[in-house]
């Protein structure tokens, strides 16, 4: 894709912390964002002389199920190498890794082309302040996924389009929370800008907090890159931060390369054999429904609008409780159901904790949501009343239908004594139906507004009309 005459190049790293009950090498509670600092660790977190890692199953499993739902190739011989570097949060002086031979070679997700997904450890966590720097060792040793697409990416959008798909595929299969706003998920940008068909000078943009922020610094890191080349300038190849605060990127270091890492096989962990370990045909018949199957099956089955579709995706308990109704009311109401739920029922529990709201969700009668939508569907319950009665239904579980009758909504569909009401306000309204048979034919709303507020709301508002069109 072009900006101002330039291709730009985009390709990503993103790491997620997999769900285990135990980190990737020792059995520590992998619980690093939920506990106070140090408490989660073990000799071996710690790198103390004479400790061996262990490989956690469980992790490798998910990276098995990951590279089964975005088609890649899972390895036979899979093994562990060391990459060689220091810092203080990585005490070992090396970050167990994998180099040469990745878990899943290839695959797509999005319409993105991947190179590969491999499986590491992470590090401890370093909090600096003005004069001393203080470690955590909760994290280090925590299960941790690496994905790394093709260069096929060419601008903000894709990006963020390409990190939400992956978010969304990581909680379906149960392998990642990927909150990034936690700390869960990570993106880096990998993104060069050139003149011509080739690859420009590569730079690295890191300490993104969030998806939209990965957009928002790939469009300002084009921005910057162009803006030099414009001048005469050179990039230089380095890592970069991002600046929520500034909104702009900065310079952290020189980007190294695979070379300075001095990779080479771990001595203290067995090869692996994944096909003889699991079996990925029963793995593969056991894989949940992924977003792309879902997108397509919920327009095919329920044929409601495009956003509502999107939102069922994204919200798992809403999409749950929808598919719970819809069995229970006729084709033609799908729509007005999920009118229902992504609009009323989202307003009515939005300010519900997470927990309150998905049990909510999970216990609220489905028989009950079902009645509702019928009765709007059937003209026996305007808008109006339904959004009255939506809270009983919802947090005290009774029959609509019921409450209806007690708060007399029910909407009058009896012609013969809706036409007694409509000719009563005719006669007592000559001046505008004078106006109205002038041409004023906007006048027809004030007659049916006059009829609702004659039956208090019960009267069917289609009904009206269509009586004071007759009569008038």
């Amino acid at each position: 894709m072009e900006h101002q005459g330039y291709t730009v190049t985009i390709g990503l790293e993103i790491h997620a912390h997999l769900k285990t009950k135990t980190k990737m090498f020792s059995s520590s509670p992998n619980n690093p964002f939920h506990a106070e600092p140090n408490t989660n660790i073990s000799p071996i977190d710690l790198a103390h002389p004479g400790t061996l890692p262990t490989i956690n199953k469980k992790a490798l499993e998910h990276m098995v199920r990951i590279g089964l739902a975005v088609g890649g190739d899972i390895a036979n011989f899979t093994e562990f190498d060391r990459k060689n570097y220091f810092y203080p949060d990585i005490p070992k002086g090396y970050q167990i890794s994998q180099y040469k031979y990745p878990v899943v070679s290839g695959g797509e997700l999005a319409g993105f082309k991947l190179t590969r997904i491999h499986l590491e450890e992470d590090t401890a966590t370093s909090k600096h302040f003005d004069t001393y720097s203080l470690l955590d060792f909760n994290r280090a040793g925590a299960p941790l996924m690496e994905l790394v697409t093709e260069p096929v990416l060419h601008s903000a959008e894709d990006v963020v389009t390409f990190a939400r798909e992956l978010q969304l595929l990581l909680r379906y299969l149960g392998a990642s929370d990927a909150n990034i706003e936690k700390g869960e998920m990570r993106v880096e940008v990998n993104l060069s800008v050139s003149k011509t068909d080739q690859l420009g000078t590569k730079v690295e943009v890191k300490n993104i907090g969030s998806i939209s922020a990965a957009g928002k610094a790939t469009e300002y890191e084009i921005a910057r890159q162009i803006e030099i080349l414009e001048s005469g300038g050179t990039i230089a190849q380095e890592t970069r931060g991002w600046h929520d605060q500034k909104q702009e990127t900065f310079s952290q270091r020189s980007k190294e390369d695979a070379k300075d890492y001095r990779y080479f096989p771990e001595p203290d962990l067995p090869k692996l054999y994944l096909h003889e370990l699991f079996n990925l045909e029963e793995i593969t018949s056991e894989l949940p429904e992924l977003p792309r199957a879902k997108r397509e099956r919920l327009a095919k089955e329920y044929r409601i609008k495009g956003d509502d579709i999107e939102f069922y995706i994204h919200n798992f308990e809403y999409a749950h409780f929808f598919e719970k109704v819809a069995k229970k009311v006729s084709q033609d109401s799908y729509q007005i159901l999920s009118n229902y739920i992504s609009s009323d029922l989202v307003g009515l529990l939005k300010e519900k904790e997470e927990e309150e709201r998905n049990a909510l969700l999970e216990n609220l009668n489905p028989e009950n949501f079902a009645s509702l939508i019928q009765m709007i569907q059937a003209g026996d319950l305007n808008s109006r009343g339904a959004k009255d009665i939506l809270p009983d239904v919802v947090f005290d579980q009774k029959d609509p239908m019921m409450i209806a009758k007690e708060k007399g909504l029910l909407q009058q569909n009896d012609t013969e004594a809706l036409k007694i009401i409509v000719q009563k306000i005719i006669e007592n309204n000559p001046t505008q139906v004078a106006d109205y048979q002038s041409g004023k034919e906007t006048l027809i709303q004030y007659f049916v507004g006059q009829g609702m507020k004659e039956t208090k709301g019960s009267a069917n508002p289609e009904i009206l009309k269509e009586l004071f069109l007759e009569l008038l």
